[in-house]
C-alpha cells in the first residue's frame, strides 16, 4: 500500500471521478485506475462501486477512508517538519460557515498573506457539524463554528468571541416603537432565514417553539447580504449576528429590535484536531488570529442586546 496510492484514493473520493481526479493531480486517467486497481488488489476487495459514469464507495471504500486521510495526513506532517526552513510556507484549508468567512476573517487571510506571501490559504465554506467532521478527519487544518459553546471528542475547541445576535428591522417598522418585544409579539412576523442547517437559525427556532410561538419562515436565504437586503425593504425581520448587520445598523439603514436576550449565545469558536502537528504556518496564522480575536472582543464589549449600542455606533 502506497502513499500515491492513498492519495489518489482520496481524490477520487472527494472530486467523486476518476477523470476529475486525473485533472486534480496531473495524471493520465489511465495512471488513477492502475493506482487504485492495485490498490483494490492488495486489499482484496473493490473500493468504488461502478455505476456508468458515476462512482460512490463500497462499505470497504467507507471503512478505509478515515484511516486513508490518517496515513496521507501524517505523512505530509512528516516531511513538513523535516524540511520546514523557518519561514512559513505550505497551504492551510480553513473551514468556516457564510457569516464568519464573509465578516469575521478576510482582514486575518489578508493580513496573513502580506506577511506570509509564501503561504496558500484555502477557505472553504460549510456548515457547524460538516466544519466539525472535516477538522476531525483531516481535511481541515482548521474550522471555524458559529453556535453555542460546547467541546467536541478528538478536538481543540477555543472560544474566541461571543457573538451578541440581533432582531433587525427596517427603521420604519412597527415593531421599532415597542419598548421591549416577547416571542408572542413576532407571531404575525414574516422572519427572513438563513440555510437549514445554520445553526443560530436552529437554537431561535428552538426557542420560539418552546415559547408556543413557532416561527413564521417565509422566505429562506443561502446568502446574508439578500437577507440584510430584503429585510431593508420591509420584506420582513430577521435573526442574525451582529457583526454581519453592524455597519447597516451604524448608517441607520438597519436597527436592532428591542429583543429579550435568553436565547442560548452563541460564539466564534476555533478547532481542529488535537494531535494535529502545528507547522510554523499554522502557529504563525493562529498567532494572527488570536490577536485579531481580542480586538473583536472589544468591539462587542459595548453592545446592548435591547437595541442600542452604547459605544461607537456612531
Amino acid at each position: 500500500m502506497e502513499i500515491r496510492q492513498l492519495q489518489t484514493f482520496i481524490t477520487v473520493t472527494d472530486v467523486r471521478g476518476f477523470s476529475r481526479a486525473a485533472d486534480s493531480l496531473g495524471y493520465a486517467q489511465s495512471s488513477i485506475t492502475a493506482q487504485i486497481q492495485g490498490l483494490e488488489a492488495e486489499i482484496g476487495i473493490p473500493l468504488f462501486n461502478r455505476l456508468g459514469k458515476k462512482i460512490t464507495l463500497t462499505e470497504a471504500g467507507k471503512r478505509l477512508l478515515p484511516y486513508a486521510r490518517q496515513i496521507v495526513a501524517l505523512h505530509d506532517s512528516a516531511l513538513a517538519q523535516t524540511k520546514e526552513s523557518g519561514i512559513p510556507s505550505g497551504k492551510i484549508v480553513i473551514g468556516a460557515p457564510e457569516s464568519l468567512a464573509a465578516y469575521r476573517l478576510p482582514a486575518v487571510i489578508d493580513a496573513y498573506r502580506r506577511r506570509y506571501p509564501h503561504v496558500k490559504i484555502i477557505l472553504k465554506p460549510g456548515m457547524c457539524q460538516q466544519l466539525r467532521e472535516e477538522a476531525k478527519n483531516g481535511e481541515l487544518d482548521v474550522a471555524f463554528l458559529l453556535q453555542e459553546e460546547a467541546t467536541f471528542p478528538d478536538l481543540h475547541t477555543e472560544v474566541l468571541v461571543r457573538e451578541p445576535m440581533v432582531l433587525i428591522a427596517p427603521p420604519q417598522h412597527p415593531l421599532t416603537k415597542s419598548a421591549r418585544l416577547r416571542p408572542a409579539d413576532l407571531q404575525e412576523e414574516p422572519i427572513l432565514s438563513t440555510e437549514p442547517g445554520c445553526r443560530y437559525r436552529e437554537l431561535f427556532e428552538s426557542y420560539m417553539n418552546r415559547c408556543g410561538t413557532p416561527v413564521r419562515t417565509d422566505l429562506e436565504f443561502w446568502n446574508i447580504e439578500a437577507i440584510k437586503q430584503c429585510v431593508m425593504c420591509g420584506l420582513g425581520i430577521a435573526y442574525l449576528p451582529y457583526v454581519t448587520v453592524k455597519s447597516e445598523i451604524r448608517q441607520n439603514r438597519l436597527v436592532v429590535l428591542p429583543w429579550q436576550d435568553d436565547i442560548v449565545p452563541v460564539a466564534t469558536q476555533l478547532v481542529y484536531h488535537q494531535s494535529k502537528w502545528l507547522s510554523s504556518a499554522l502557529q504563525a496564522f493562529l498567532r494572527m488570529l488570536r490577536v485579531n480575536a481580542q480586538m473583536w472582543r472589544e468591539e462587542v464589549a459595548d453592545f446592548d442586546p435591547t437595541g442600542s449600542l452604547s459605544k461607537g455606533s456612531g
